[in-house]
């Protein structure tokens, strides 16, 4: 409150005092109370009136501006804050933005991811070579020539990289038996894939390759002839039956295919 202020009421007051100091006593005297009571009302009036003026006021408070977001802080160069975003919602985004670049944007499988996917994670694998890994068809054919495809190479180094792999068949002659490693050899599957000579086994009889699989207990077995895929039917898990005409299958585990390269989507 300002001090001329304060001096002015206290001035005020000092006269109201003197006033009633001189004429109460007069009131007194003449007992008059309407007189009495209205300058009793004029001094309670004064009073509460300075009361009020001396009472201290309180600052009234300011309320603060709500400030705007800055544009760094909701956006930038035009893309949502994902701070701005409830949790989990990021994450849902951009799982939902991978899983529809995988839809549209399919990712093209290795012939190895295609290799160990077909054969379902088979760490031993039984072979046959007649009509499968060679040209020739029959055990006669191999005492003139040995001819190796080479469209079914890459597939069969593929395999010798995670497979432990066999290759068999029935030979009339040791002459055949030295025809069919030499082929082997020159077209590159001991040099350049995981398959050692001992892994190719020969035998007389299509009797003795039964045994050389049931003994070796592979995981998948791959035949040209049908009756060893039914014989070894109820002892292989899996077996992939190859011959020139697609045929039905012989058995629920047992899968027909015209060639390897077809089983194998090469």
């Amino acid at each position: 409150m300002d001090d001329y202020l304060k001096d002015d009421i206290q001035q005020l007051i000092k006269q109201i005092r003197e006033f009633l100091s001189t004429k109460v006593p007069e009131f007194l005297n003449t007992q008059d109370l309407q007189t009495i009571w209205g300058s009793v009302a004029i001094v309670v009036a004064v009073l509460f009136t300075w009361r009020l003026l001396l009472a201290p006021t309180e600052p009234q408070r300011r309320v603060p501006k709500r400030q705007a977001p800055t544009p760094s802080s909701s956006q930038v160069n035009g893309q949502p804050n994902s701070n701005l975003l409830p949790s989990g919602v990021g994450s849902s985004v951009e799982d939902s933005t991978q899983t529809a670049n995988k839809i549209l944007h399919p990712v093209k499988l290795t012939l190895g991811q295609i290799v160990r996917q077909r054969l379902s994670g088979g760490r031993k694998v039984t072979c046959r070579l007649l009509g499968i890994i060679l040209e020739e068809s029959t055990p006669e054919e191999l005492q003139n020539q040995v001819t190796v495809r080479s469209s079914v190479l890459e597939v069969v180094m593929e395999m010798t990289k995670f497979c432990d792999l066999y290759l068999m068949e029935t030979v009339l002659d040791d002459e055949s038996e030295k025809r069919v490693l030499t082929a082997l050899d020159n077209a590159g599957i001991f040099s350049s894939g995981g398959l050692v000579k001992d892994k190719v086994l020969f035998c007389g009889t299509d009797i003795g390759r039964t045994s050389f699989v049931r003994q070796l207990e592979p995981d998948w077995h791959i035949d040209s002839n049908r009756e060893i895929n039914s014989q070894l039917a109820r002892f292989i898990k899996c077996q992939l039956h190859i011959s020139p005409i697609q045929t039905e299958r012989i058995a629920s585990n047992v899968f027909n295919s015209s060639s390897l390269e077809q089983f194998f989507g090469v």
